[in-house]
């Protein structure tokens, strides 16, 4: 049994809340554990000056940990004058990995803007905000396509992300900040419905890993995975059916 009493191969608890704001398009509150992101998806009309004319759209994040989602109080950005190198590594990630399941050509000209803010931190952020955001797309898009139907629906596969990594010899799914912070092996998935791989992040925190562990922490990933699509079809329900079907 694990520090919170789980399984190895088993997530943590999800609470996820749809509609949570009132103006943005898409907007969701996800709990994962005890790691809590709001992820608000906003359409605008126009495209960065490159795809000006191009007929398609773009999907851009900008990720944000606010100052007492940690122990201790993490300085705003707008302080220091500089999104530090953390916080862009995880937005450009979370910008790619939405931009893999979503026909852009599809969209038309039009940018969605998804903000991930991290309100409390436990391990997670990263892979919490990527399943939080996707929920958000699939509502702004679902907006547009109820209003104005797409020829053919843009969203193309179900996205989740998940953690696993070694701690103490053990290999393990979703991991807490009190396992994260002493894993010997730290990896964040992210992948389809479909079983393909957008991203794999892997280090080795101490020793390098072999092909074995890596092997098998792929398919744990791809367990947890599976449960988090689970999660995310029972709380979309009927507004998931159109998603990979093309129509």
């Amino acid at each position: 049994m694990r520090i919170d009493g789980r399984k190895n191969n088993q997530i943590r608890p999800v609470k996820i809340i749809r509609d949570y704001t009132k103006y943005a398009e898409g907007s969701v509150f996800i709990e994962v554990g005890d790691t809590k992101v709001l992820c608000n998806a906003s359409i605008e009309d126009k495209v960065p000056p490159f795809l000006k004319g191009k007929g398609e759209g773009w999907i851009t994040c900008e990720y944000n940990m606010l100052p007492r989602s940690t122990e201790v109080r993490k300085v705003r950005d707008i302080s220091r004058l500089k999104i530090d190198g953390r916080t862009m590594e995880i937005q450009r990630l979370i910008g790619r990995a939405l931009r893999s399941v979503v026909d852009l050509k599809l969209i038309g000209e039009k940018t969605i803007w998804v903000d991930c803010d991290v309100i409390q931190a436990d391990g997670g952020t990263r892979t919490t905000a990527i399943n939080g955001a996707f929920i958000a797309i699939v509502d702004a898009i679902n907006k547009i396509h109820k209003e104005r139907p797409f020829k053919v629906y843009p969203i193309r596969n179900f996205l989740t992300a998940v953690s696993v990594g070694i701690f103490e010899g053990e290999k393990i799914l979703d991991l807490c900040y009190k396992e994260d912070c002493k894993a010997n092996v730290d990896m964040n998935v992210v992948m389809t419905e479909d079983g393909e791989f957008v991203e794999i992040q892997g280090t080795g925190e101490e020793n390098p890993f072999s092909r074995k562990d890596l092997d098998e922490l792929l398919h744990l990933a791809e367990k947890g995975s599976k449960q988090m699509i689970n999660i995310q079809k029972d709380i979309l329900k009927m507004d998931c059916l159109w998603i990979g079907t093309g129509k």
